[in-house]
């Protein structure tokens, strides 16, 4: 789904990341821990493709085609979709009216995807004004449960949400990446099987509470711009936890 060959990212003539290697098959999610300040999210920015993060070595590969320097829109298009830490609030644009954006290319029953995440109330209002931090988590899903991007992202899930919401939100997280949640009548994907899924993310986190809501496959962990560990991610946690992210570095070394 997702391969990263040697990359290397500046931010403003500054080296972000280098020697960026890795690769998330179809069907896996794959959890990125680090400490803040480490470069996870520039990490994030740079597959979306924002501009101020400028790939000066490597490739990006997503389902078999570049897309190093390929268009945010364009990747988009292609099925990567992401949820922000901290997304923007947009005065002017009802969120009913975004979500129905990110569901231009099927049909979706709007109100039922809001119902799984309790957002119905929400969707006249104004994307994000006067939300709080687990509203805006829904918000976000929201617009992905609509998307059904093939690649998720997402950046720190468990930031800011109190333990109502982030039950909710590893639920819907679960369904959307194809992991045994029922979606809403109505709404069932055609291309969801039950012995295969299709779909892939990589989970941003630096506390590792997502872990406890939602299943992944694979760790790693990015310190100093450098990805220094790879495995079970419950793994790479209770190390964490016992000893810090500086024995990860020392373990790789």
């Amino acid at each position: 789904m997702l391969v990263i060959e040697d990359l290397a990212v500046e931010v403003g003539d500054k080296p972000i990341l280098a020697h960026i290697n890795m690769e998330i098959p179809e069907g896996e999610t794959h959890i990125l821990f680090g400490p803040n300040g480490s470069g996870k999210t520039s990490l994030m920015m740079t597959i979306v493709g924002f501009s101020g993060y400028r790939v000066t070595h490597g490739k990006i590969t997503f389902k078999g085609e570049d897309i190093t320097y390929m268009p945010i829109h364009e990747r988009a298009r292609l099925g990567i979709g992401v949820s922000f830490q901290r997304p923007p609030t947009i005065n002017g644009l009802r969120t009913r009216d975004l979500v129905a954006l990110c569901a231009r290319n099927q049909p979706a029953d709007i109100e039922a995807l809001a119902d799984l995440l309790n957002f119905r109330e929400f969707l006249e209002r104004d994307v994000n004004r006067n939300f709080s931090g687990g509203e805006i988590k829904r918000s976000e899903l929201l617009q992905l449960m609509a998307q059904q991007p093939d690649l998720v992202l997402l950046d720190e899930p468990e930031s800011g949400v109190d333990l109502e919401n982030i039950v909710l939100l590893g639920e819907v997280v679960n369904t959307l990446l194809e992991r045994g949640v029922k979606y809403p009548r109505g709404f069932e994907p055609g291309h969801i099987h039950l012995k295969k899924r299709t779909k892939s993310a990589l989970v941003i986190t630096h506390t590792g509470h997502i872990l406890d809501y939602i299943t992944a496959d694979r760790g790693q962990v990015l310190y100093n711009g450098h990805l220094c560990c790879s495995r079970n991610p419950r793994e790479i946690l209770k190390w964490i936890r016992e000893y810090g992210y500086e024995e990860c570095v020392r373990c790789a070394i």
